[in-house]
């Protein structure tokens, strides 16, 4: 079969494999055989031709001695594997084929496997689509992070509320897993360190401290039609003792298995809330846990492939994803120092040559920082080793601004009882980066002005990606078809052919033929969200969609003002000219984030009135999509029409959901932030809608202090009617919730400041940039001609171009050779 596979398979192959995986290795037959185990039986033979490709690569890559990538970050949303899998080694079709002339539907096998439960957000998908593309692109990588047996929730509506569910997704194991028990390591927590000079130098002694084992499980991560699948290593926290047979034998059962408990909790969720100490050190314990079990991988395999640890630089770069894993920096300094007998400065430089931070955001609430004390609490080395790092950097910081204390402060990585870990990424990595060119602008002109006057060669700007396997093979195989009739396939792995399409986009045929697949593509979603929570959504409707993390900087609620000033506007004119549109919420707010979900309720009894009002019900509906996921997404993506990325101009780094929506064919109405900017200049200034203030225009408002919502509230009679609609009982809940805290935060404000995001100031140009928006998508030529140019602008965002900027600026990779 495998042999088959690589080379010559025929769907007679594929059948045989799978008949026999059901029979021999579950012991049924395909006649009696339930979903379940059809999904693993053919999820086995891909699984099983993946393992020759993985297991020659990893022995090439050792053979060679190629430098490989670590990439570490606290999530990877990787989305369902058996059919991305498929379409990676080019067998799609013909397994879809197999599969039907053994009665069995493709689709419906798939709906088994649940989407892993180990990301939340952008970042995640970031991650996910950076593994696709580096296999894609055959170069060696491992990603790092946790396997949490509980993803951060499954989302349930409840009485017009969000409800957390448990997302045990790990419920049925995985088949794409393989335990290496043999690569545990030990990570340790608290006790006591001890500082010992003897004859032979600095002496580390710990004591006292609490052991936790690390398990790691590899998945392999194909690209499409690599030789060199990835590796996506998760570490499992498990106690050394896993029963205490004293207690148990007394009797005891629950303190027999109670440490156990207490120390697998570190691999059980993922960001478990922190509103209290204890989540906050179960945060901190999760980090340090993968992390360090990383770092000691990595130098075990350093020894045991290419010998002097002094040689790390050269086989091994990190990539830090945000700030979760910056304990990785002085944990690798630990161990040269403490384990391998390294000098300081020997392992500050190998670090320093070694590890890359990438920055996600310029809000400063979310640039995370540990109060000192949990933190030597818990990991008292490390905070050792920091405080050293930190000692150091600010004499490098007097010197460059000497007797200047309020620039020390601001720029120390220990700092009024805080640690604060971007400063200390951007202290000793050796690249930062923004994740557009605006946000790599404004990290270096704003948030981190002074260090980038500090180290100006540091910083640079890369766009981020999505890959286009994924979000349109995988996703929508209709507009992967057209687009592959008329160039053929090597869009798929190389971007730059998307240029070609560039010959169509005003082909009647080629236009006729994209709108066809877009009605197909929201029939499909009707039928799913029907069955899924029977909701009814017509397809002739025009599907505006916003899909993302529920905050307020991304402005959900500024979508639904606007959506209640149509329905007022219809109340007073039922003959109003109205697009008919149906407005689709996808979002999770995080369990500790009030004003979040109180956004997520206010969302859906606005929908509760305008979907049951007789008056506006056939031409305005709100539909909210439960425990949206990367399953999701892809039935949503492909059917959008226009694609809300209406972010405070400056607050968004990039954003990679305005990429998947624009590669599908959708249109966006944005603000000129992130890299919406880059999109604008992608596709021109007749294929998108920005309307808000600039950047700029918003920085002027914060230096003059003269912005003053409340003023334009009384002021502007249509969002003064909507406004007031929050608290004046308009909007009806079960529970009879009023919503004047969103209100009270728009008019009055919190500390003195009112609408924080600029909802009430961008609310008027974003009625009459929507007004022009509606106005092109009822002129049918105009609107297929713009999605046309969308999908045509979307090949520079493939994250195979942001991961070759990557590769040429930052890691310095090669791909992998063969003999």
């Amino acid at each position: 079969m495998t042999e088959l596979i690589t080379n010559d398979i025929t769907k007679e192959d594929i059948k045989e494999a799978i008949e026999n995986k059901i029979k021999r290795g579950i012991g049924v037959t395909l006649d009696v055989a339930t979903e379940a185990q059809i999904y693993k039986a053919v999820g086995l033979t891909i699984r099983e031709l993946i393992m020759e490709r993985w297991a020659n690569a990893s022995k090439q890559i050792t053979n060679t001695g190629v430098k490989r990538l670590y990439y570490l970050s606290a999530e990877f949303l990787m989305g369902r594997a058996l059919t991305n899998n498929m379409i990676n080694l080019e067998v799609f079709d013909l397994y879809k084929e197999a599969l039907r002339e053994l009665g069995v539907s493709l689709d419906e096998v798939e709906e088994v496997e649940r989407d892993a439960g180990l990301g939340n957000g952008g970042l995640g998908r970031l991650a996910a689509c950076f593994m696709d593309s580096l296999s894609t692109l055959e170069m060696p990588v491992t990603g790092c992070c946790i396997r949490y047996e509980h993803g951060l929730f499954r989302q349930k509506i409840v009485d017009g509320a969000q409800t957390e569910v448990d997302d045990n997704w790990l419920e049925d194991g995985s088949i794409w897993e393989v335990a290496r028990p043999d690569d545990k390591v030990e990570v340790k927590y608290g006790g006591n360190v001890e500082e010992i000079w003897t004859a032979d130098g600095l002496k580390i002694e710990h004591t006292g401290y609490t052991s936790v084992l690390a398990y790691p499980y590899d998945y392999p991560v194909m690209g499409y039609d690599s030789k060199a699948p990835g590796t996506l290593r998760l570490w499992s926290a498990r106690a050394k003792t896993e029963i205490d047979m004293g207690y148990f034998n007394k009797g005891d059962y629950a303190r027999a298995v109670e440490e156990s408990a207490l120390v697998e909790a570190v691999s059980q969720v993922l960001y478990p809330e922190d509103n209290h100490e204890q989540g906050r050190l179960l945060r901190l314990k999760q980090f340090y846990f993968f992390t360090s079990a990383t770092m000691q991988f990595l130098v075990n395999r350093m020894k045991k492939h290419h010998g002097d640890v002094r040689n790390l630089p050269d086989f091994y770069t990190v990539q830090i994803n945000d700030t979760h894993p910056t304990v990785a920096i002085p944990e690798l300094i630990r161990i040269l120092m403490d384990d391998e007998g390294l000098q300081w400065d020997e392992a500050i430089d190998i670090a320093s040559r070694m590890f890359n931070y990438t920055n996600h955001t310029i809000m400063s609430e979310a640039l995370e920082k540990w109060n000192e004390n949990l933190f030597k609490s818990l990991l008292p080395r490390i905070h050792k080793i920091i405080t050293v790092i930190d000692e150091k950097f600010k004499e490098q910081i007097w010197t460059k601004w000497p007797g200047d204390w309020d620039k020390l402060n601001q720029l120390s990585i220990i700092s009024g009882g805080e640690i604060r870990m971007a400063n200390l990424c951007i202290a000793m990595c050796s690249k930062v980066n923004g994740v557009s060119q605006l946000h790599a602008d404004i990290i270096k002109t704003n948030t981190f002005r002074d260090f980038y006057i500090l180290f100006p060669d540091k910083f640079i700007g890369i766009t981020n990606g999505i890959t286009q396997r994924r979000w349109l093979a995988k996703s929508n195989p209709g507009l992967t078809g057209a687009i592959g009739d008329r160039i053929g396939k090597g869009f798929l792995k190389d971007y730059t052919q998307f240029d070609r399409i560039k010959d169509f986009a005003n082909d009647p045929e080629f236009l006729t033929e994209i709108d066809k697949i877009k009605r197909e593509n929201k029939v499909r979603l009707r039928d799913h969200l029907y069955k899924k929570q029977g909701i009814e959504i017509n397809p002739d409707t025009m599907f505006d969609v916003q899909a993302k993390r529920l905050h307020e900087y991304k402005r959900q609620l500024l979508k639904l003002m606007h959506i209640l000033r149509l329905y007022f506007k219809l109340k007073a004119d039922p003959h109003a000219h109205i697009t008919p549109a149906t407005f689709i919420f996808a979002a999770k707010a995080a369990p500790g984030y009030y004003r979040a979900k109180d956004i997520i309720r206010l969302i859906l009894a606005a929908g509760e009135l305008i979907n049951n009002d007789p008056d506006t019900k056939d031409i305005l509906k709100i539909v909210f999509i439960e425990n949206y996921s990367v399953s999701e997404a892809e039935l949503l993506v492909p059917a959008t029409d226009v694609s809300e990325q209406i972010s405070t101009a400056g607050l968004e780094a990039s954003g990679t959901g305005n990429m998947k929506f624009m590669l599908n064919g959708a249109v966006t109405m944005g603000t000129m932030d992130g890299a919406n900017v880059e999109i604008f200049e992608a596709v021109g200034p007749s294929a998108i809608f920005i309307f808000g203030a600039t950047v700029q225009e918003l920085e002027q408002l914060e230096r003059s202090g003269t912005y003053n919502p409340k003023q334009m509230y009384e002021e502007n009679p249509e969002l003064k009617q909507v406004l007031d609609a929050f608290v004046g009982g308009v909007i009806p809940t079960k529970s009879g919730h009023h919503f004047d805290d969103i209100y009270n935060a728009l008019i009055f404000g919190e500390g003195g400041r009112a609408d924080k995001y600029y909802l009430i100031y961008d609310f008027k140009s974003y009625d009459n940039v929507y007004s022009q928006l509606t106005a092109a998508y009822e002129d049918r030529g105009r609107w297929l001609q713009m999605a046309a140019a969308n999908i045509t602008g979307a090949g520079v965002f493939s994250s195979d171009r942001t991961i070759m900027d990557y590769v040429n600026n930052v890691w310095h990779l090669d791909p992998l050779r063969w003999n």
